[in-house]
C-alpha cells in the first residue's frame, strides 16, 4: 500500500516543475521526450522503492527465514509495479494538466486501488466474507503484487507465481508505453499549459 502511494507522487512533481519553470528546461535538454518520461518513471519507482525499503527490511527481520529466489522475484515485481504506477501517475498528470483535478483523481484511485485489493486481507479471507469484493480484488494489479510479496517472504503459498508475475509485467509495460506515447504527444508544442 505504501509503495503504491509513494509511487504516485511523481505526477505531483510534474506540476511543481511546471509551476517553477523547470519543465521547459527539461524539454530543452538533449534527451528525447521518451527518455525523459522513462527516466521520470524509473525515478518515481526507485524513490517509492527506497521509501519502503526500510519497512521491508524490518518486516523481513521479524519474519525470519525465506526463500531467496522467491524473495528476489517478489522484490523485482514490487519494483516493476512501482515503475508502472509512476508511469500511470505521469500519464494522468500530463492528460489532466490541473493539479487540483489530479489531486482529487489520485485520491480516488488510491482509495479504490488500495482498498479493493488483498493488501489488507488475503484473498481467501475476502472470498469467505464478501465474494463480490473478492471478485473486484482479483482484478486489481496490487492484489497480484501483494500475493507475490507474501509468497516471496514465505508468508503464504502460491500455486502458480507465473500469473501474478505476468499481470505485474503487463501493468508495467502498458503504463510505461502509454505514458511515453501520451507524454510525447501532449507536450509536442513544448510547455505545460
Amino acid at each position: 500500500m505504501t509503495l503504491y502511494s509513494a509511487a504516485i507522487f511523481i505526477g505531483f512533481d510534474l506540476y511543481e516543475e511546471a509551476e517553477h519553470g523547470v519543465f521547459e528546461y527539461l524539454l530543452s535538454l538533449p534527451v528525447s521526450r521518451k527518455q525523459l518520461v522513462l527516466g521520470r518513471s524509473i525515478g518515481g519507482g526507485l524513490r517509492a522503492f527506497i521509501y519502503v525499503g526500510p519497512l521491508i527490511a524490518v518486516s523481513l527481520y521479524v519474519i525470519g527465514s525465506l526463500n531467496p529466489i522467491a524473495f528476489l522475484i517478489s522484490l523485482f515485481a514490487l519494483f516493476l509495479f512501482a515503475f508502472g504506477v509512476s508511469g500511470m501517475s505521469i500519464t494522468l498528470a500530463v492528460i489532466i494538466k490541473s493539479s487540483d483535478r489530479f489531486d482529487i483523481l489520485m485520491g480516488v484511485l488510491d482509495a479504490l486501488i488500495v482498498r479493493l485489493s488483498t493488501a489488507m486481507y488475503p484473498l481467501a479471507v475476502l472470498q469467505a466474507s464478501n465474494p463480490f469484493y473478492a471478485g473486484l480484488a482479483s482484478l486489481n494489479p496490487l492484489t497480484y503484487v501483494t500475493d507475490l510479496f507474501r509468497w516471496g517472504t514465505a508468508i503464504t503459498a502460491l500455486s502458480n507465481p507465473l500469473l501474478p508475475v505476468l499481470v505485474v509485467v503487463t501493468f508495467f509495460g502498458f503504463f510505461t508505453f502509454v505514458g511515453v506515447t501520451i507524454y510525447d504527444r501532449r507536450i509536442e508544442g513544448g510547455g505545460w499549459q
